[in-house]
């Protein structure tokens, strides 16, 4: 398909962008413990700009070292030791001709102390954020002053090191945005009051930019068009922000939502559709006459052409996408959309980020270790030799493409008659279809890379040696873990039920495991029968980001389900099954038609002896063949121990 709305030439103020597609800002982590743009970063950035950004929006950048930290290892721009660095950074993306925006940003109450050296969190008022919990206190009308001098000072900076313009972040509940949010304004100075005070703050900043940078430097306001929460900025007032945004004389719009206090409306997890709050921006672009960014919670090219047609935005913004996938513009410019590796929603790059880790995604291995793991580092070694993979799932395919990458001549055996293993399972509960997706997409790339598919065959170690292979990578995934519980055997499996092999009967069905595989069948399921959960663990969803775990409860609740933690389960008869009280001991009995048992995976080792016999060091176990997880550990075992693979 032809895209002719997103590849257009577009402009911000003076400044030409060769297309609509903008990567909005994320936090990523990867800069240098000082603040500086380092190789990684440099890396990360400049991989976006090959793959088709317009214009890159960098993560938020920390314009006060005191009581700003957003992040850990975040970029910053509040000493000019940071622009040789930068300049690199401004330098490796416009070599694409990719242009690049710093975003200022500053945290206000949405940071938690740890982050700023157990200081006390700031604000515009002492509202304390229930995300983080901890009393912030309102900066003095002096300090919301000198405030404003360090967003002008980082904007400064950025155009000192050669960046083309800057964002500040006026939206999501951040600094600006507590000023902006009556949600959060409850001051009585010259910040606050009428709307005129609360605009007060970022009218200084803007105009102090304009003074210092000149009238043509671009400058973006990232802004809520709504901050779904009672009591704050509604539609209606968006509008009115984005129209005296305009009237100071700023070069363009970027519109987004929610608050760290409004949940999951803030960074969509996979339940939310594309476009589902296109309004936003489509009502803004009709009120101003300065260019609108709409992040739109786009994952597909075809979507974000019908945004564009329809009006709803000047440029879309393209987050996640681009995490999922460096090369989503590139892929979507030469019509491979079915190569294009498409977020899911899943929340993992958040989870990882908020254990203080650097960014990392389910489906993109290579994410944040581009500088070491990028496909710029692999090593075409391989000199068509022969190398087998036993496993058609997610683990399989990326090792064969990988191998296939360095030059080795790859054949997949399956012994299904369909790629994709448990992952086909994992698609059918609700708004799972993103994973189908993605099956399809490694089927696309394995034929790209030339890996010989074989369906239908259960490979061994004489299949492999029949046919030449020097090396195999065993990646045939697992199979359910079955606990010592009497009774057992009247429980079905949860693969089995997704894959309509095992009859679900009656009312009260029990499931047993509270992990991702058991709220999701439970959810499959809560529409048609009354489901409990029971999980041994005083937690439910085990890694899954927070707002996934509750969105997923609460489906299952609404309905009339159960949720039981801490809750142990001793037996299974007809009817029933008894549970015990990790803490208490006490023992109760629960109705049950049906057990459904989620407990997790297991290696699946069949034929593996006589592999290891057979091939020695050759012989290299991927995914959860090697240790059970979830596709994330899958896809980064596989990828990484073909990345480094020779044939000894």
């Amino acid at each position: 398909m032809t895209y002719t709305k997103l590849f257009a030439p577009g402009k911000i103020g003076g400044l030409e962008l060769k297309n609509r597609i903008v990567m909005t800002a994320m936090g990523c982590s990867l800069a240098e413990v000082s603040g500086e743009a380092g190789q990684r970063m440099i890396r990360y950035y400049a991989e976006r700009a090959r793959g088709g950004a317009g214009l890159i929006i960098t993560e938020i950048t920390r314009i006060d070292d005191e009581t700003g930290v957003g992040t850990p290892n975040q970029l910053s721009v509040t000493n000019t030791h940071v622009v040789p660095q930068l300049s690199r950074l401004a330098e490796a993306v416009h070599a694409y001709d990719t242009k690049l925006f710093i975003q200022l940003h500053h945290p206000g109450n949405q940071t938690p102390s740890r982050l700023i050296g157990g200081k006390q969190p700031v604000s515009a008022s002492d509202v304390t954020c229930r995300v983080i919990g901890e009393q912030p206190r309102a900066l003095t009308t002096e300090e919301v002053e000198g405030m404003v001098k360090k967003f002008v000072t980082g904007a400064v900076i950025a155009q000192k090191a050669g960046v083309d313009g800057v964002e500040i972040h006026a939206a999501h509940g951040y600094l600006v945005s507590q000023f902006l949010s009556p949600y959060t304004n409850k001051r009585t100075d010259k910040y606050g009051g009428s709307f005129e005070g609360r605009m007060r703050f970022v009218t200084e900043i803007v105009k102090g930019i304009q003074a210092y940078c000149g009238p043509k430097f671009p400058i973006s306001v990232r802004m809520n068009g709504s901050d779904y929460l009672p009591g704050g900025i509604d539609e209606e007032e968006g509008i009115e922000i984005a129209k005296y945004l305009e009237a100071l004389g700023i070069q363009c719009l970027n519109v987004s939502c929610g608050m760290y206090d409004s949940g999951s409306t803030i960074i969509e997890p996979s339940f939310y559709a594309e476009g589902w709050k296109r309004q936003l921006g489509g009502n803004i672009r009709k009120a101003v006459n300065i260019p609108v960014i709409a992040v739109d919670n786009i994952k597909h090219p075809s979507f974000a052409e019908e945004m564009l047609e329809e009006g709803n935005c000047d440029f879309v913004g393209i987050a996640r996408g681009f995490l999922a996938d460096p090369e989503w513009g590139l892929k979507a410019k030469k019509g491979e959309d079915t190569l294009i590796r498409k977020c899911l929603g899943c929340m993992e790059c958040f989870r990882i980020l908020n254990d203080g880790l650097p960014l990392g995604c389910t489906l993109n291995p290579v994410l944040g270790r581009e500088f070491e793991w990028g496909d710029q580092k692999l090593t075409c070694d391989g000199n068509g030799r022969k190398t087998a993979v036993i496993g058609g799932g997610p683990a399989g395919m990326q090792a064969a493409v990988t191998l296939a990458k360095k030059g080795y001549k790859v054949t997949l055996y399956e012994a299904d008659d369909k790629l994709g293993g448990t992952v086909n399972l994992a698609a059918v509960p609700p708004f799972k279809g993103m994973l189908s997706e993605f099956i399809e997409t490694q089927k696309a790339e394995l034929e790209k890379y030339g890996v010989e598919v074989k369906l239908n065959t259960k490979a061994d170690a004489g299949t492999v040696k029949a046919d030449g292979a020097e090396a195999v990578f065993f990646a045939a995934g697992g199979k359910p873990s079955v606990p010592p519980v009497e009774g057992i055997e009247k429980a079905v499996t949860a693969e089995d039920v997704l894959a309509g092999k095992a009859e679900v009967k009656g009312e009260n069905i029990v499931v047993l495991g509270g992990g991702v595989t058991g709220l999701e069948t439970a959810e499959y399921l809560a529409k048609d029968h009354k489901v409990t959960v029971v999980e041994m663990l005083n937690k439910v969803g085990g890694n899954l980001y927070p707002s996934v775990t509750m969105h997923l409860v609460q489906e299952i609740m609404k309905t009339g389900g159960t949720v039981a933690k801490g809750k142990m389960v001793t037996k299974i008869a007809d009817g029933c099954i008894t549970v015990k009280d990790t803490a208490s001991g006490e023992e109760a009995e629960i109705a049950a038609d049906t057990v459904i048992l989620a407990a997790g995976v297991r290696p699946e080792r069949e034929g593996y002896e006589a592999l290891k016999e057979a091939y020695g060091d050759n012989l290299i176990l991927v995914g959860d063949a090697a240790k059970a997880g979830q596709i994330y550990d899958a896809l980064h075992s596989a990828h990484d121990k073909a990345f480094v693979f020779e044939i000894n």
